[in-house]
């Protein structure tokens, strides 16, 4: 085979290998689910462990239902969780939610009748509530929290992705 081919062969499978992996590394082993991806803590209070196991040590208990969390890695039963802060460890995937939840960032932020913020002030929500997350667009994403419902700019949520889009 002349060197040339067999150099573009190999740059090639090279190539479809790197995409390969790529790939495989943004799906979950076990749920083949998007890594990263947004979850909620479902029970009142979850035990966070170094490793993926019961025999690993306690770190520390999550205590706030339905904050949100981001998975970063599956094996087996266990979810490797992050928080808002970037703490985290291995939680039973049975403690975790599929129900999205965010965190408001911003103090006092205004949630607005309509992704826009000439619109009506629906309500005015404090740093660290929780709000149920509703349908996204580029830049806004409807919340409710406390009988208030309306939408708020993305950037001041913390369980959303800057690109998600969600209807």
């Amino acid at each position: 085979m002349d060197k040339t081919i067999w150099a573009r062969c190999c740059v090639t499978m090279a190539a479809i290998a790197v995409a390969g992996a790529a790939w495989a590394s943004e799906r979950g082993p076990v749920t083949n689910l998007p890594l990263p991806r947004y979850v909620s803590l479902k029970a009142s209070e979850a035990n966070v462990r170094r490793g993926p196991s019961l025999t690993h040590r306690i770190d520390w208990v999550y205590k706030r239902r339905d904050m949100p969390l981001e998975i970063t890695a599956e094996h087996g039963h266990w979810r490797r969780v992050r928080d808002r802060d970037g703490m985290g460890g291995w939680i039973h995937y049975s403690l975790l939610s599929g129900v999205r939840t965010v965190l408001i960032e911003d103090d006092l932020l205004d949630i607005y009748a309509a992704p826009d913020p000439q619109t009506r002030v629906n309500a005015r929500l404090e740093a660290g509530v929780i709000a149920r997350l509703g349908d996204c667009t580029p830049g806004w994403c409807e919340v409710s929290s406390g009988g208030y419902s309306g939408w708020a700019p993305k950037p001041a949520l913390w369980g959303v992705g800057e690109d998600e889009l969600r209807d």
